[in-house]
């Protein structure tokens, strides 16, 4: 072997063999140095992100009067969209990638009640970017600060109320939209609240990425008559065709379309109880539609409205919808007079909430809900009953001690709620074999529990412990039972260890 090597070395010139190792060095550089760039970008996804939100919070033409919202507009200003591959990475974590690195310098303004025309997939655009492979597990949504002294919207439609960038239309009369400390962190969407599970980004390849803001359930009006961002977020993959979910709801006697009806999407959580996830209400003609969707989630539909005159339908839930399910005619059971007379408007739950740390007084949001249990092929399915003022989950300010019923703890801050529900058992569906089969609503009592959780007023961080509590009871220990155009007194609901 070593005499080969000699006689190669004596037939070929220095010159040649100067050039060999001019190429291997010139290999090796590409491979570990500008051949970074071709296996970095290897490496790399796109990730297209949107923005969409269907109009529950602005009655739509031909709505009941009854029918929930009266914002006209509801302005934010995007200025950063990111994601990380860590559950656990807070805002100062490195790791963050931008997914719209455009809206740095370029902030985009968009009315959260008109993103969409005509209920067709028609989103906003927040931008695109090139990303590593990875499952991104949590995003955040940052907003631009009112007052902020970066790089304005190119058209600020808050501009009458001075140095403001977020802000709603009541009617005719623009507020200020304050913003919680997540103004400088970043609007969180963790987890459990994207759609499908992780964003997974693949090497070479294209995702979209859609993020909803439930408007109607992301305002609290204040006790001083301003307005206050509490973001309800989800986000998921949605398919290039951008299925969804759409329908018609009708009277079950008449057909006759119910426009202004609510409609909500709703998946279990890990508790097994099903919350709204997107909200909307039906346009004059009854119809309504949701989408872009998450691929293959499975949603629940629920439904419920109110006559003009006040006559209040019982919410109808059909189960197991797939996106890209047209539903068809889903009907709506009116409330019918047990006795010559008799109300068929809907019920009331009124109950207190109250907070404390120790024994002071704890300020808290309460996000207080209705719930009824249905069976389904003998298994119970509890789902969120959208009450018929806005939004489908109220939240009510914890604030002080000035209303507190008898019987509080000492030193608690308290809050009240009115929940205007049905007054009837629900009508529920199921889907086989692309049919919708519906089962009369169950007789007897109308049975509901009411859940409250606790969050931070500025931070939207669970602030209790425990930071849900659910009561079945009305105010003299009996189950919580609802009857048409009367008021049920629930048991009051106590939270303690709130820092």
């Amino acid at each position: 072997m070593f005499a080969r090597a000699l006689l190669w070395l004596k037939t070929h010139p220095i010159s040649i063999l100067l050039g060999s190792l001019v190429a291997v060095v010139s290999l090796i550089i590409i491979s570990c140095g500008g051949g970074s760039t071709s296996i970095q970008s290897s490496s790399m996804g796109t990730v297209s992100v949107s923005l969409g939100d269907p109009p529950s919070c602005a009655a739509s033409a031909g709505a009941a009067a009854t029918a929930p919202g009266t914002f006209s507009n509801v302005w934010i200003t995007i200025q950063s969209v990111k994601a990380h591959i860590s559950s656990t990475a807070d805002a100062n974590s490195p790791g963050w990638q931008e997914l719209a690195p455009q809206l740095n310098s370029a902030p985009i303004q968009l009315d959260l009640l008109h993103l969409a025309a005509n209920r067709q997939c028609l989103l906003q655009q927040l931008g695109s970017a090139s990303l590593p492979a990875g499952d991104y597990q949590q995003i955040r949504l940052i907003l631009l600060p009112n007052a902020a002294t970066s790089t304005p919207p190119s058209n600020n439609h808050c501009a009458p109320l001075g140095n403001v960038f977020n802000c709603v239309v009541d009617g005719s009369s623009p507020h200020t939209l304050d913003l919680s400390s997540e103004q400088q962190t970043g609007l969180k969407i963790p987890p459990g609240q994207i759609m499908g599970g992780p964003i997974h980004v693949t090497a070479g390849q294209s995702v979209d990425l859609n993020i909803d803001i439930n408007t109607c359930a992301s305002i609290i009006r204040q006790g001083n008559g301003d307005f206050r961002l509490k973001p309800v977020l989800t986000a998921g993959v949605v398919s290039a065709n951008m299925t969804g979910i759409s329908g018609q709801i009708v009277d079950s006697v008449t057909s006759k379309p119910i426009a202004g009806a609510i409609v909500t999407l709703q998946v279990a959580d890990k508790s097994g109880i099903d919350r709204i996830t997107m909200e909307s209400q039906t346009d004059s003609t009854g119809h309504f539609g949701f989408c872009p969707l998450a691929t293959g989630t499975v949603f629940d539909v629920v439904a419920n409205g109110m006559t003009s005159s006040g006559t209040a339908y019982d919410a109808t839930v059909v189960f197991n919808v797939t996106g890209g399910t047209n539903l068809g005619a889903v009907p709506l059971i009116a409330e019918t007079a047990a006795t010559a007379g008799a109300s068929t408007g809907p019920g009331m739950i009124q109950g207190a909430v109250t907070a404390v740390s120790g024994t002071t007084g704890a300020k808290i949001d309460a996000t207080v809900s209705a719930l009824q249990t249905v069976m389904v092929s003998n298994m119970s399915h509890t789902f969120t009953v959208p009450p018929f003022q806005k939004p489908a989950s109220l939240v009510i300010q914890v604030s002080s001690s000035t209303s507190c019923p008898m019987g509080s703890p000492t030193g608690a801050f308290c809050g009240s709620y009115s929940l205007i529900v049905p007054a009837s058992n629900p009508n529920v569906g199921t889907i086989s074999a692309g049919k919708i089969t519906f089962t009369a609503p169950a007789s007897g009592d109308v049975l509901y529990t009411v859940e409250a959780d606790a969050t931070n007023p500025t931070s939207n961080t669970a602030i209790c412990s425990p930071s849900s509590q659910t009561t079945s009871e009305d105010s003299n220990g009996m189950p919580l039972r609802v009857t048409p155009g009367a008021t049920t007194n629930s048991a009051r609901i106590d939270f303690s260890g709130c820092s």
